[in-house]
């Protein structure tokens, strides 16, 4: 009876909005967590490192407490050992710019080894992030308990995203804003094979964001990703949760071709282009190639195809946006790219819409383990957590698993204006961004300040 009594007045004096949720989960399991010191957090990316498994995590805007230096720091890169998954052990705090949500942190990390970067020393790590909205900087994580920074490769920018890196080649393909031209974000492609001496090699974007050009101003870059000298294409998503533009580019021409940006040579390395709608954008733009279709297989050709899975962002909490998910656009024809079939979580199978957050689509995985690729794509949905689907008929992508984490005392509250005028506001888990890494394990982020999640697909 004093039990129960206890637990009432707990539920009683509970915050409006801070009700705390419980995991649930389907066909994946939790191996660890770590609270990154309660700070809003964006992409993960992990790296396998003379034996050890090194978690970079770029954080957005804020400030939080580092435990291992006692200070109060700017939110920038999180470096975590998550060797053993079940115990991740961080190791050390990068600071980014000051600010809060999108104006502040390092949101974006990629890491190369110097043994794969062709003019690079072979002895060391190097990890490229963004600071802000302001810069591009590469950093030098041989030892990840002791980042110390290399070189700011451009700074004085207007904004900073998704930026890839190609490791066997050097080239990153960044996004920034420059000043002159007419976008937020746009990129710009510099050689970083020695990242010690970046060398700069030219600005894209579509028609229309450049300099001196008039008329309405295209869909801003969201992030590109490059199939490298192998593969030779460029797959670039514009558009976030609106006018979503999915580009399909040659790589060499892109490199090599005239440098100046006007309209011409913006066009020139395009091979394909697909347009979503206006209520859906482009904010990961995933090549899924070489897919054998059992049920073509008796037809004369075709029966291997090409897909990209272009996956949108919510923006908007609570549902009060058009509904953002997943398409799988066949590519391959290139320059006539067709949608074949999207993926989405039904909103009834958890109140999504009334949970708190965002619902919808954000991300998929970009690193492609064996074990995976071609078979299962990961995709973060915000408050309906991690979805594994499985895509061997793209024609019928099908969910196989999913996991949602339970929140706690860290978890921020997200929050919606009220008709009275003032706000309502709900704890909700934001899965925001995720990666695979080679040993098949799933980390996943959240940006409502719940931390890192390591994760593990029951059956595959």
């Amino acid at each position: 009876m004093k039990s129960w009594m206890v637990l009432a007045t707990l539920v009683a004096f509970t915050p409006p909005g801070h009700a705390q949720h419980a995991a649930s989960a389907s066909n994946m399991a939790l191996l660890g967590h770590h609270d990154l010191q309660g700070r809003s957090a964006y992409q993960p990316v992990i790296h396998e490192q003379n034996g050890r498994w090194i978690a970079y995590v770029g954080h957005h805007g804020g400030r939080a407490v580092n435990l291992l230096t006692g200070r109060e720091e700017d939110s920038g890169t999180s470096i975590v050992d998550v060797t053993d998954p079940r115990k991740p052990r961080y190791l050390a705090h990068i600071p980014g710019e000051p600010g809060q949500a999108e104006t502040g942190g390092a949101q974006m990390a990629r890491v190369c080894s110097g043994k794969d970067l062709p003019k690079a020393d072979k002895s060391k790590f190097y990890l490229l992030r963004t600071f802000g909205n302001l810069a591009h900087e590469v950093w030098d994580v041989t030892a990840p308990e002791k980042p110390s920074r290399i070189v700011v490769v451009v700074d004085k920018l207007k904004g900073t995203h998704k930026s890839w890196w190609e490791c066997d080649s050097g080239i990153a393909y960044l996004v920034s804003g420059l000043p002159d031209w007419r976008t937020r974000r746009m990129t710009q492609v510099f050689d970083l094979s020695d990242p010690a001496r970046p060398l700069f090699i030219r600005n894209f974007g579509l028609p229309g964001q450049q300099p001196g050009a008039g008329g309405p101003v295209p869909t801003e870059l969201h992030g590109p990703i490059s199939t490298g000298p192998k593969g030779n294409r460029v797959y670039f998503g514009y558009g976030t949760n609106k006018d979503g533009i999915l580009q399909i580019v040659d790589r060499a021409k892109l490199l090599s071709g005239p440098r100046e940006p006007t309209p011409e040579n913006l066009l020139a390395p395009q091979i394909g282009r697909f347009n979503l709608s206006s209520m859906n954008g482009a904010h990961t733009t995933l090549p899924v190639l070489g897919i054998e279709m059992a049920e073509f297989a008796k037809d004369k050709g075709g029966n291997r195809r090409d897909f990209v899975v272009v996956v949108n962002e919510s923006l908007v909490n609570e549902c009060l946006e058009p509904r953002q998910m997943a398409f799988i656009v066949d590519v391959t024809d290139e320059k006539l790219p067709v949608g074949v079939s999207t993926f989405n979580v039904p909103e009834a199978s958890g109140n999504f819409c009334s949970r708190g957050g965002r619902f919808g689509s954000h991300s998929s995985n970009e690193n492609q383990p064996p074990m995976y690729a071609g078979r299962t794509v990961f995709m973060a949905w915000f408050n309906a957590g991690v979805r594994a689907v499985d895509i061997r008929d793209p024609f019928h992508p099908r969910e196989i698993g999913y996991y949602i984490p339970a929140t706690t005392d860290k978890t921020d509250k997200r929050c919606v204006k009220a008709p009275d005028g003032g706000e309502r506001c709900k704890v909700a888990i934001q899965t925001n961004n995720l990666d695979v890494d080679d040993r098949g394990y799933i980390y996943i982020v959240d940006r409502a300040n719940t931390g890192m999640h390591i994760l593990e697909l029951s059956q595959r």
